[in-house]
């Protein structure tokens, strides 16, 4: 009997399922400039980390906000010491914690405002459970998501670029896709979000693909103008 192939290891990171050859050959028809960048950058690497919960998700999320990593990767591991680790990070956990004990933490008072609306509207229905996550729809979850304090639209975005494997995200608001689109297509200034939603029209049903090549677009050298 053959033996079995070894499944991953749940966290492993890995590179999205949806992006083929198929795919960068129509988005470089649809959009030449950006077939273009895609030859320079090289291989489509974006990576995408499973999604347990989409309360540990989104808590880790409000925490990282305005934070670097390692004093954030610091503050939520102090917070997972008082709430609980994994499985044990719940909604009912996180609201039995005193605010005294979360503020020693290191989180500020809105930060844990935050935490504790994210609780209780987990709890009431308003942030689904995982399964249903699943087979919502980008804008539903994002209607969903942001009733929360302290998410916005750029935080569902990046949840659904990076751990639930959308194709087609687009976010329009963040610096890093509006500078590389800028430097991608020769622009004097960032595009305004609505103009680029527009313009990113013609890379539907694919847009996180462009998105993540207008990130390494913003990352690329300057190239000198060419001489007479």
């Amino acid at each position: 009997m053959a033996t079995p192939m070894p499944r991953p290891p749940p966290d492993v990171i890995r590179h999205p399922t949806y992006y083929t050859p198929a795919v960068r050959r129509a988005l470089a028809r649809a959009d030449p400039t950006l077939g273009a960048l895609m030859k320079r950058v090289g291989p489509f690497r974006l990576q995408v980390r499973p999604l347990h919960s989409p309360f540990g998700a989104l808590a880790e999320s409000i925490v990282y906000q305005q934070l670097h990593g390692k004093a954030a990767a610091t503050i939520f591991g102090r917070v997972c010491e008082r709430v609980g680790s994994g499985r044990k990070f719940t909604p009912e956990a996180l609201l039995a914690v005193p605010d005294t004990s979360l503020r020693e933490a290191g989180l500020s008072a809105n930060k844990l405002a935050a935490l504790q609306d994210l609780a209780r509207k987990t709890l009431s229905g308003t942030v689904p459970p995982l399964a249903k996550v699943r087979r919502m729809d980008d804008a539903e979850l994002i209607e969903h998501f942001t009733q929360v304090r302290g998410i916005g639209q750029w935080t569902v975005e990046m949840l659904l670029m990076f751990q639930l494997e959308r194709p087609d995200v687009l976010p329009v608001d963040d610096y890093g896709v509006r500078k590389g689109f800028m430097r991608a297509y020769g622009l004097p200034e960032m595009p305004k979000p609505k103009a680029l939603l527009a313009y990113g029209e013609r890379w539907r049903p694919w847009r996180s693909v462009a998105s993540w090549y207008m990130w390494r677009s913003a990352e690329l050298p300057v190239e000198p103008p060419a001489e007479d």
